[in-house]
């Protein structure tokens, strides 16, 4: 099993430490359950913990096994990275013009300079927005994981 090391306050909303509480909580999900069909066909129940955060799986699909695949399917993401499709993508216009600002930026007013500086203030509360987010998701994930071994524990008699 992974040794932890204790959080300190501050660690605590890290999104490393969120994000290895997630894979801790995965890892050990991956070891105890030693046969993953016997989740199969297995409902969700009145478990407020798996019933309460719909993940990407379907209400007619929604069975233990299915939440198990998507957490390993997360963890893997997580692990090396997203699965890019052949299809190359755009750079958002905003980003865009970010950087076509800072490019000109020796030939531009003051006025501009007060554009930036607002540009890169919506950049960081969108940055916050999105970190409180993924740490929130991974919260919500870490407890479908620690619920899903927990009730398979219960299932196969342990």
């Amino acid at each position: 099993m992974m040794q932890q090391i204790p959080e300190t306050p501050a660690q605590k909303n890290s999104l490393f430490n969120a994000m290895n509480r997630f894979l801790g909580a995965v890892n050990n999900m991956d070891q105890t359950v030693m046969v993953p069909s016997l989740l199969r066909d297995v409902p969700l129940g009145d478990d407020a913990e798996m019933c309460g955060h719909k993940s990407d799986v379907d209400e007619g699909d929604a069975d233990m096994y299915s939440y198990y695949q998507l957490l390993k399917s997360i963890r893997r993401d997580i692990e090396w990275g997203l699965r890019v499709s052949p299809v190359v993508e755009e750079t958002p216009p905003r980003l865009t013009r970010i950087n076509s600002n800072a490019s000109f930026a020796s030939s531009v007013s003051s006025t501009s300079s007060d554009e930036d500086y607002e540009e890169d203030e919506d950049l960081q509360k969108q940055f916050q927005y999105h970190l409180a987010g993924l740490q929130g998701v991974l919260s919500k994930l870490t407890m479908q994981a620690n619920s899903l071994t927990k009730r398979y524990n219960q299932s196969i008699g342990l």
